[in-house]
């Protein structure tokens, strides 16, 4: 049986595409960043010396990674507003990503200063530095170094999970292909488009943290 693609019929529709697109990002970009400080200070909790932190960041990592995304989602849209606390879907989307990603990037960074090896760590002290320089100079940016591309990885994949953020109507790509393919039915030309997007983002963003991991590591140009 032929099928007839009908891709012209996708133009009309092009805005909310692009603005899709754009939703898209901006939630990744604050995702990506705000994930990734909340992954660092929690790892820092769990490598200190108080138990009684590590214990707590514990329960909050192992809750998030052993919990589907779209219940963690559901459960700040729809239950939060039970105990008082309303969020719109974008604030709720947000929200969920950053927590999710937080906790991911928690275990890698973690894995991260686990492997700096001690002996810079005395030094760090033998040079009067105090615990909280020692962590910024000493212990993070190796760290960061090692865990790297695991930790651009993670962002990528929740990046890809955003997707999910269109079950509670937040107007991102995935939305925006629902609601087009709602309006002409044409299932395979609007849902091809859009993990062609997809699939540039994910490369998109890979080659962007290899250009910053280049201009915040340059030695490792001269490795390669």
């Amino acid at each position: 049986m032929a099928y007839n693609f009908q891709f012209s019929g996708l133009l009309p529709y092009l805005q909310n595409l692009v603005d899709g697109l754009v939703t898209t990002v901006v939630i990744t970009l604050i995702t990506t960043v705000l994930g990734c400080l909340l992954g660092t200070l929690c790892a820092a909790a769990r490598a200190g010396q108080s138990s009684f932190k590590s214990k707590v960041v514990g329960v909050y990592v192992e809750l998030i990674r052993n919990t589907p995304f779209i219940v963690q989602l559901f459960f700040i849209f729809f239950g939060l507003p039970a105990l008082g606390l309303r969020l719109s879907a974008w604030e709720a989307g947000t929200l969920a990503m950053v927590i999710n990603l937080g906790a991911y990037s928690t275990e890698i960074i973690r894995a991260g200063i686990e492997a700096t090896p001690k002996g810079q760590i005395e030094a760090a002290k033998v040079l009067g530095l105090t615990r909280f320089q020692t962590f910024v100079r000493v212990v993070l940016p190796p760290a960061i170094q090692k865990i790297y591309p695991a930790l651009t990885s993670q962002c990528i994949i929740v990046m890809l999970g955003s997707a999910v953020l269109s079950q509670i109507s937040v107007q991102e790509l995935t939305f925006a292909a629902n609601f087009i393919q709602s309006r002409n039915f044409l299932s395979f030309e609007v849902y091809f488009v859009v993990a062609g997007v997809y699939l540039l983002l994910s490369i998109g963003m890979r080659q962007l943290f290899n250009g910053i991991h280049y201009l915040v590591f340059p030695n490792l140009r001269a490795q390669r």
